[in-house]
C-alpha cells in the first residue's frame, strides 16, 4: 500500500511559470526555458509512489532536482502543478493549519546541515519536535530518551551539540525525528557533510534502525554506493525528471538510458551484490533424520547434481551430503544419514556483500549456504552464479 504518492509533480522557479510548463509541454529543454523565459524548471514531471515501510532513495548529480523534490514532499517547496498524496491527503490542497498538523503527527525531516540548536542541550533538542506538539514535559522527556538510546546517544543527554563530533551531532538530528513516532522519515543528503568513516557508520545505524522499525523514509543523495547500500527502490533524477526507478539490482543490471548506464559503469558491484540477490532456491533437499543416504543418491542423480543440503524438520540447515559419501553409504547398507554429513559447511547471512564472502567459494567445489539468523536454509550460492552476476554487462538500447 502506498503511503506517498506523486503524481504528475513539476516545479517551476519564478515570476512566470506557466510559459514554462507550456514550453515543457512542447518538449523544450530545462536549459531552453531558461534562456528564452528566464524561469527555472526544478522538477519536471515527475511520478511514483512510495510503499509504506519502504526505503526510497531519490539520487542524482548536483542541480538535477533531487532536494527540491523533497522539499515538494512536505510542502517546504509548494509545487507549481501536480498532486502529492499522503496517506491519501493531497497535501497540495491543504491550508496552513492542516499542513502544519501533517507535518508534526505524520513527517519528520533530518537535513545536512544537522540544523540542530547550539543553544540547547541534545535533550531539549530531541523533545524539539515532541515540545511544538504540545506533549506534556514528562511524556516528551520519556520519549526523547527513547530516541537518544536508538541512536546510541544515551549519556549525553545535558551536552550542548557544538561539544559533539559532526557524526554525533547528525545522530541529535534523527533522534529529534524518531521521538516523534513519524510514519515517514525525509532524510535530504544526511550523512553527505561527514568524513567517509563516520558516513559508513551512520549508514549502518540507519540500516539498523530501519530493520528494527521498518519507517517509510525517502532518503536523498548524490552518492551512488550509498543510494545502492540503503535503498529497497532508487529513483535517479536528471535535469528534473526521473530517468529510472528501480531496486539497486535492477539499476546496476538493466540500466534504461545511457546515462544510467555512464553513471553506474564504475560501480564495484562485489560492494553492492548480498548473498540475498545471488542465491537460488535449492532445487532439492533432504530431510533428518526421515531420509537416509539412499533417498540423497537418488534426488541428486534425478537433478543431475553432486551434492545435496541436508535439513531438519524446521528447514534448519544439518549439513551436506556429497555424492561419493552417499554412494559409499549405500554400498555398506547405512541407513542413517548423519554418519555421512559434511557438517562444517560454510554460511552466509542474506545482507551479506559479495566481498565478504567471495573468499568462501574461491577454490571450493561445495556450495555456499544462505541462511537466516535461527540457521534455516534460504539459498545456496555457487561460483557460476557469482561470476554470472560479476560479468553481466550491460546492453545497448
Amino acid at each position: 500500500m502506498s503511503i506517498i504518492e506523486v503524481r504528475n509533480l513539476y516545479k517551476v522557479f519564478g515570476k512566470h511559470p506557466q510559459k514554462a510548463l507550456e514550453m515543457l509541454q512542447k518538449g523544450h529543454s530545462k536549459t531552453e526555458i531558461m534562456a528564452e523565459t528566464g524561469q527555472t524548471v526544478g522538477i519536471c514531471n515527475v511520478s511514483f509512489a512510495v510503499e509504506k515501510g519502504e526505503s526510497f532513495v531519490v539520487m542524482g548529480l548536483s542541480g538535477s532536482g533531487k532536494s527540491t523534490l523533497i522539499r515538494c514532499l512536505n510542502r517546504l517547496i509548494k509545487p507549481t502543478a501536480g498532486s502529492v498524496f499522503i496517506d491519501g491527503d493531497d497535501i497540495t490542497r491543504l491550508d496552513h493549519k492542516e499542513l502544519q498538523n501533517l507535518r508534526r503527527r505524520k513527517l519528520s525531516m533530518v537535513f545536512q546541515s544537522f540544523a540542530v540548536f547550539p543553544h540547547k542541550t541534545v535533550l531539549d533538542n530531541a523533545a524539539f519536535g515532541l515540545k511544538m506538539r504540545g506533549v506534556p514535559a514528562a511524556e516528551r522527556e520519556r520519549k526523547a530518551l527513547e530516541a537518544l538510546e536508538l541512536v546510541g546517544l544515551n549519556g549525553w543527554e545535558r551536552v550542548r551539540p557544538p561539544e559533539l563530533s559532526g557524526g554525533m551531532q547528525q545522530r541529535v538530528g534523527l533522534a529529534r525525528a524518531l521521538a516523534t513516532d513519524p510514519e515517514i522519515l525525509l532524510m535530504d543528503e544526511a550523512f553527505s557533510a561527514l568524513d567517509p568513516l563516520i558516513r559508513k557508520e551512520m549508514q549502518n545505524e540507519l540500516l539498523a534502525l530501519q530493520g528494527r522499525m521498518r519507517k517509510t523514509i525517502v532518503f536523498i543523495t548524490h552518492d551512488l554506493d550509498e543510494a545502492l547500500r540503503i535503498g529497497d527502490r532508487i529513483a535517479l533524477m536528471k535535469d528534473g525528471a526521473v530517468v529510472q526507478i528501480g531496486t539497486p539490482e535492477e539499476i546496476l543490471t538493466s540500466p534504461a538510458t545511457h546515462y544510467v548506464e555512464k553513471f553506474v559503469e564504475d560501480v564495484d558491484r562485489s560492494r553492492i551484490f548480498t548473498a540475498e540477490m545471488i542465491m537460488r532456491k535449492p532445487s532439492v533437499v533432504v530431510v533428518c533424520p526421515k531420509d537416509g543416504p539412499r533417498v540423497a543418491l537418488h534426488r541428486m542423480e534425478e537433478y543431475g547434481i553432486s551434492s545435496v543440503f541436508a535439513v531438519d524438520r524446521n528447514q534448519r540447515l544439518e549439513g551436506l551430503v556429497m555424492a561419493e559419501d552417499a554412494l559409499k553409504a549405500v554400498e555398506q547398507n547405512q541407513k542413517d544419514l548423519g554418519q555421512i554429513l559434511v557438517r562444517d559447511v560454510p554460511t552466509v547471512l542474506p545482507p551479506t556483500p559479495l566481498r565478504e564472502f567471495f573468499a568462501l567459494l574461491t577454490g571450493k567445489s561445495m556450495p555456499l549456504a544462505v541462511v537466516d539468523g535461527q540457521k534455516k536454509l534460504l539459498g545456496i550460492i555457487v561460483r557460476g552464479s557469482v561470476m554470472a552476476k560479476l560479468a553481466g554487462g550491460y546492453t545497448d538500447d
